[in-house]
């Protein structure tokens, strides 16, 4: 399932893109021209166009792409092949095959940069990139990659919608960079690694310190000065841990780790490692 709905992409690209409306209606509701390649030759790049935002709203996403491919290859030098480029684009998109898309919206930043619709060309690319991030588990490249994508959107047009949405993305993005670091501290630190440990946590702490991972990995800090004995560190970070996270379940955890006899928190949190105090003590 894709993170961004359909309704954000579909009507602002059919409203900003429908050359010549009255042209189109004389098309719409007849099924019954040929679709063969060789027959679409022959056919006007009008008629070629409706057909393909027809097939867009019916989701058969691989007859629009040929049909605007045929208007790209057919009548290039069109009006029609221009805004075919973005509306395929589009399409690709909608059948997940991004590496099309970005490849189209390439091109088409490169040939129109000044284009009526050149910030949805940039917005759809980002979104190209953003459908690509897998999970905190496997390589971020993909995330990193998005996120400069979706900045290019806000930084070249921030005040449109497209930016308002992007920045939204980004957040994401960046909550899973640090989920990433999370995964690989934790890791480290179930093999009392914790020199690397702390390198991760202090990461997300320093880079990343806006996302929901910021509680734990101060916890986690914590624990891992406290395991090497650095119990100064450790009390300087629960108190950072309490200042800003007061009613944190992890900050509860922390002061239970420092305070012999403290009650922990209530019940574990997903994900979460052995606790420290079972092993260190």
């Amino acid at each position: 399932m894709k993170r961004t709905p359909q309704r954000l992409v579909l009507p602002l690209l059919l409203l900003a893109l429908t050359p010549g409306c009255e042209t189109l209606r004389e098309w719409r509701g007849d099924t019954t021209r040929p679709t063969s390649r060789e027959a679409m030759r022959d056919r006007s790049p009008e008629s070629l166009y409706a057909d393909g935002i027809d097939a867009l709203q019916a989701k058969r996403y691989q007859q629009a792409v040929d049909l605007f491919d045929t208007i790209e290859r057919e009548h290039p030098y069109s009006t029609w092949a221009t805004n075919a480029t973005l509306m395929g684009a589009y399409a690709d998109y909608q059948r997940n095959r991004y590496t099309e898309a970005i490849g189209a919206l390439d091109r088409f930043i490169q040939l129109h940069p000044a284009h009526r619709d050149i910030a949805y060309a940039y917005y759809l690319r980002a979104l190209s990139q953003y459908e690509q991030i897998s999970d905190a588990q496997r390589d971020q490249r993909a995330t990193e990659q998005a996120i400069a994508a979706l900045q290019d959107v806000v930084n070249r047009f921030p005040d449109s919608a497209y930016a308002r949405d992007a920045r939204l993305k980004i957040d994401l993005g960046r909550d899973h960079l640090a989920g990433k670091e999370m995964v690989i501290g934790r890791f480290y630190e179930r093999q009392r690694l914790y020199g690397a440990a702390i390198n991760r946590f202090r990461r997300v702490v320093d880079d990343y310190q806006t996302t929901n991972h910021t509680p734990e990995a101060l916890f986690r800090l914590v624990e891992s000065y406290t395991a090497l004995g650095m119990t100064d560190e450790a009390r300087r970070t629960a108190a950072v841990l309490g200042s800003n996270f007061p009613g944190s379940p992890w900050y509860q955890d922390a002061y239970a780790l420092l305070t012999p006899g403290a009650p922990r928190a209530a019940q574990d949190r997903p994900g979460f490692v052995r606790r420290a105090w079972n092993w260190v003590f």
